[in-house]
């Protein structure tokens, strides 16, 4: 991958990525969603990713997986990713009195995906309909939003439309619109 740090494409990668990465791919081919992309060293903070949004000229959301108090239900959060994130600010609109942040275990039980790796296209994982997708007003209102590939080494560029009309509608989800 270090040959192709900083480059940008447009296609899925030809050499043999992660099964997470690579269902991602698989899916926005087999949906007609086109794409840009680029690969990076791993991204662990939103300061980590920057060099991507440059390349990119997208905004990464920031992707944080909560739950309530008994971890009976789950939440997929996209929202800016310079915004401070409030609890109680969230945990009014949704009607959820507590909200704190799921373990790594659900994570990988309803995502599939890693701390650091956690993207709405995780849903495409979540068969049985267990995560709730939350999407702050102002990721919403952009024509475009950028995303890892179920793995932080790599950063996308996708159309929000496409997220909206098509994405989410072919892995059986919709959202919920928050403001933060």
């Amino acid at each position: 991958m270090s040959e192709n740090v900083g480059k940008i494409f447009t296609s899925a990668p030809e050499d043999e990525r992660s099964p997470e990465e690579t269902a991602v791919y698989k899916l926005l081919d087999r949906l007609g969603v086109s794409y840009t992309r680029t690969e990076h060293e791993a991204a662990m903070t939103m300061e980590d990713c920057q060099r991507a949004e440059e390349l990119l000229d997208v905004k990464i959301c920031k992707n944080l997986f909560l739950c309530n108090r008994q971890k009976t239900v789950f939440y997929l959060l996209m929202m800016p990713g310079d915004k401070p994130f409030k609890t109680k600010d969230l945990s009014a609109q949704i009607g959820s009195s507590r909200l704190s942040f799921a373990g790594e275990e659900y994570m990988r039980e309803l995502l599939g995906v890693t701390p650091g790796s956690v993207s709405v296209l995780g849903l495409m994982n979540d068969d049985e309909n267990k995560v709730r997708l939350l999407i702050e007003k102002d990721v919403l209102s952009e024509e475009y939003f950028g995303c890892h590939p179920c793995k932080n080494t790599g950063s996308m560029k996708i159309r929000m439309k496409d997220l909206t009309d098509v994405i989410l509608p072919a892995v059986g989800h919709d959202y919920t619109e928050v403001e933060l």
